[in-house]
């Protein structure tokens, strides 16, 4: 039992480590699920998130289904401070639509971006930093452990996009074409005991006759630094389309650098009724490194703090030497 207080509290100073900067040791990958996280790779680090899935959906009153796979991605750069982060992110699908509502069945191949963004977001205020209170008690697991309030005042990151569109493209509303403005408040809360909560709040392709608001919200649980599990509800609201979408899964981490994870997507609907799975990857390029602070912690100043060495005395032939306990 003492061993695996050890362990968790060793766990605890990692991950206390970690959240009080936008670097972390190992990557921080948005997935699994499709949430932003409120922060940012860290400045020179280049990301990459693949998540190739099969999709299966059925619309009952209107007699028709569409199965095929697709990819979704994302690829995301640390910039000029580590609170900023500029990313290209989509989605790309091949699909059969098919038609059963007369005697012959209609079929159509279909293949398309469903989304193509590009934008940036910036962490406008985030609680760890130098919060005294959230250092761990290396003398107590279950200090560590218990709830603190403080823990409720999430970070708060805003994003700002651009949608770009192609004309014609039978997975948007007729008329969704060109440049298109999208905007998100995403918030995080990391809780004591391995526990994440994630919200976007997103107002996507603002502008147009068919603007679009979504909310995520996402809870993740890390068992230890390699496994975690997580379990998120989407909800979409437009004149085109609506939903309520559920998803469940895990990741494990391979190395500090490369993740893997998978996830289910379904809902509760028959207009239509969605069934996904996707399996994903997260890969990092770091070329991270930690900035020289002008407070007193550079080098020179580090180098001006270490105490001067003495200069030993030389003694004249004269001088006599005395034992500690005054004897000559």
């Amino acid at each position: 039992m003492n061993f695996i207080k050890v362990y968790f509290t060793l766990l605890l100073v990692f991950v206390s480590h970690s959240v009080f900067a936008q670097y972390t040791e190992v990557i921080n990958s948005n997935r699994p699920g499709v949430s932003r996280s409120a922060f940012s790779v860290g400045t020179n680090v280049a990301q990459i998130e693949v998540g190739p899935y099969i999709i299966k959906e059925e619309h009952t009153p209107l007699k028709y289904d569409v199965s095929g796979f697709g990819v979704d991605f994302a690829a995301r750069y640390g910039l000029l401070f580590e609170e900023l982060e500029i990313n290209i992110e989509g989605i790309y699908q091949n699909d059969t639509w098919t038609d059963n509502r007369g005697f012959l069945v209609e079929e159509r191949k279909r293949s398309n971006f469903k989304n193509f963004a590009i934008g940036a977001k910036y962490l406008v205020y985030d609680p760890y930093k130098n919060a005294e209170d959230e250092k761990p008690n290396l003398y107590s697991y279950h200090a560590n452990r218990s709830f603190k309030w403080s823990s409720l005042i999430p970070a708060v990151a805003v994003y700002a996009g651009a949608n770009f569109d192609t004309k014609m493209n039978s997975y948007l509303p007729p008329g969704i074409e060109g440049f298109s403005p999208k905007v998100m408040i995403a918030t995080q809360n990391n809780f004591s005991g391995g526990w994440v909560f994630v919200m976007n709040l997103i107002k996507d392709r603002i502008g147009t006759d068919f603007s679009e608001f979504q909310y995520i919200l996402t809870l993740t649980h890390s068992f230890n630094p390699q496994w975690v599990i997580f379990a998120e509800t989407q909800g979409i609201d437009s004149e085109y389309y609506a939903d309520n979408l559920f998803r469940f899964g895990g990741a494990y981490l391979w190395s500090k650098d490369f993740q893997l994870d998978t996830a289910l997507t379904l809902n509760t609907k028959d207009t239509p009724s969605v069934f996904s799975v996707n399996l994903g990857i997260s890969y990092r390029l770091d070329f991270h490194k930690d900035k020289e602070m002008d407070n007193g912690n550079s080098k020179e100043d580090a180098d001006n703090r270490k105490p001067k060495k003495k200069k030993k005395k030389k003694k004249k032939k004269d001088d006599v030497d005395f034992d500690d306990d005054g004897s000559i």
